[in-house]
């Protein structure tokens, strides 16, 4: 009986100690992240032209990570210029492109860069889901101030 107690006591310190190695091990790789950021890039410009190529510069850039870009944040510069920024941010995966529709321009009137930036993605998905990049674009100022911006799908 003794010898039995003694096994059983031994067991135990080996149990213990086990338990004691195991909790000083690192944090199983299941842990998840507390928090965690989007690439993202940003482009100073003047016109709107600029800001059309920032965003289509943005798409390429996201495009490495399988993202799409969203407009984070615009700002003045001191020497005059804008700064625009983007996030990369996950999207659903693109259905396979339909049957190709004739691509007519695209046209949208706008106030704000924003609204441009906005106007030049909406266009993009539309020209991507139909399986025709790059796009190309013109702009007109109508008399009462406001911009259009037009965008023609390009044929590969």
């Amino acid at each position: 009986m003794i010898i039995g107690f003694r096994r059983f006591r031994e067991l135990n310190i080996a149990l213990l100690a086990a338990g004691a190695v195991a909790s000083c091990s690192p944090l199983s790789s299941s842990q998840q992240p507390v928090q965690s950021s989007n690439p993202s890039v940003t482009y100073n410009y003047r016109t709107d032209q600029e800001l059309l190529q920032a965003n289509q510069n943005a798409t390429i850039y996201c495009s490495q990570y399988q993202t799409a870009p969203r407009t984070a944040n615009i700002t003045n510069n001191p020497d005059g210029s804008k700064a625009v920024v983007f996030e990369c941010v996950r999207t659903a995966l693109p259905a396979p492109p339909p049957t190709t529709p004739a691509t007519p321009g695209q046209s949208y009137t706008y106030r704000t860069d924003q609204e441009l930036v906005q106007a030049s993605q909406t266009a993009g998905a539309y020209c991507l889901k139909y399986g025709s990049q790059p796009m190309t674009s013109s702009i007109v100022t109508n008399p009462n101030g406001t911009k259009t911006v037009t965008f023609q799908c390009s044929l590969r």
